[in-house]
């Protein structure tokens, strides 16, 4: 078992082909979630890199800071931004970014995640103290449908029904740890990008 799945309960990293096929356009992805030129952001869980690459493209002269727990999801997370010399990596637990980041960031994502933390205000606190003022809180869930109605390559895939997350959900736990709700963003077929700007 993955650190990640010992830590996060059903956060398990997807094969490659899985990510593929859900997220055929992961650069367009990250404009929708209004990851702009010149940006400071930490891709917080990075897994393969598959976002990491992407951000780190959008930023242009900014930096992305790909984040994870699991040294080989970091080891394969630098494999994929190959060639992309605006990347810096660092290994910890999420839990204690705020200690861990450094300099405070423009943006924080967290994708596919968010569902399976233990203390999701805790960490969004985390997520606070890494953010300069106004800075902003990206979090990618899975929409709360039927499990059996969220199929990738012909298979159901996802948390379990009872861990996804509505958008009044995810925003009633954001909220309190300093966060405002910017903007809802569709992510289809089957996600959402909740981001949000600290209000402290």
């Amino acid at each position: 078992m993955m650190i990640q799945e010992r830590l996060f309960p059903a956060t398990g990293m997807p094969d490659r082909n899985w990510w593929h096929a859900l997220w055929p356009d992961p650069d367009g992805a990250v404009r929708a979630l209004r990851v702009e030129r010149g940006m400071t952001v930490v891709d917080l869980g990075c897994g393969y890199g598959y976002f990491t690459a992407a951000i780190a493209r959008q930023v242009g002269l900014g930096r992305v800071v790909g984040f994870d727990l699991d040294p080989e999801m970091l080891e394969q997370a630098q494999a994929a931004c190959e060639g992309l010399a605006n990347c810096d990596w660092l290994l910890g637990d999420a839990r204690e970014l705020g200690s861990l980041i450094g300099a405070p960031a423009d943006y924080v994502l967290i994708a596919n995640t968010f569902h399976g933390v233990p203390d999701k205000t805790a960490l969004a606190r985390e997520v606070a103290v890494a953010l300069k003022p106004n800075g902003r809180f990206a979090i990618v869930n899975w929409y709360p449908l039927p499990r059996e109605d969220t199929t990738v390559l012909g298979q159901p895939r996802g948390p379990s029904a009872e861990l996804r997350m509505s958008p009044e959900q995810t925003r009633a736990v954001v909220e309190p740890a300093g966060f405002k709700l910017e903007t809802l963003v569709e992510l289809p077929p089957y996600h959402y990008g909740a981001i949000f700007v600290r209000s402290n």
